[in-house]
C-alpha cells in the first residue's frame, strides 16, 4: 500500500504528498481552521450543505485544490493537497479532468498511483 496522495491534472502528476512526514504544527492548526469553518457550511455545485460530512468536505476541498491548480495558486494548492491527505486517509488519488469548460474531479480511494515507465528500444544488429 503506497503512503502517497498523487494529484494529477488530465493525467499528468501535479502534486504529491507523503503521508510518512507529519505535517508542522502550523500547517495542523491551518487544517483544523479550515474544518471549523466548513462545519458553518459549504456550497457544492450551488447547494448550501450545514454540517457537511467527511466526503463532502473532501469534494469541497478537492473542487478548491482543481481551482488553484487551474489559476497557478501553488501555495494553496498544497493546502488543498494537505488537507485531503490528512483527513482521507484512504484516498489515493485526486484526479482532475478539463470537460467542456469545467473540471471533473474523481476521488480515487482504491487505485494507488503507478509511475509512468519509460520504454527503452533495444534495435537489434542486422545478422
Amino acid at each position: 500500500m503506497s503512503n502517497l496522495l498523487v494529484v494529477l491534472m488530465d493525467g499528468n502528476p501535479e502534486l504529491e504528498f507523503d503521508r510518512t512526514k507529519p505535517l508542522e504544527e502550523h500547517q495542523a492548526l491551518y487544517l483544523d481552521k479550515m474544518d471549523e469553518k466548513m462545519g458553518a457550511g459549504i456550497d457544492i455545485a450551488g447547494e448550501f450543505i450545514i454540517e457537511p460530512a467527511s466526503g463532502q468536505r473532501a469534494q469541497f476541498v478537492a473542487a478548491q485544490l482543481a481551482t488553484a491548480l487551474k489559476t497557478g495558486n501553488e501555495q494553496m494548492a498544497a493546502a488543498m493537497c494537505s488537507y485531503l491527505a490528512a483527513r482521507q486517509v484512504d484516498l489515493k488519488q485526486v484526479k482532475i479532468t478539463n470537460e467542456d469548460g469545467g473540471l471533473a474531479i474523481d476521488l480515487d480511494y482504491e487505485n494507488d498511483y503507478v509511475k509512468a515507465q519509460p520504454v527503452v528500444f533495444h534495435p537489434r544488429k542486422p545478422h
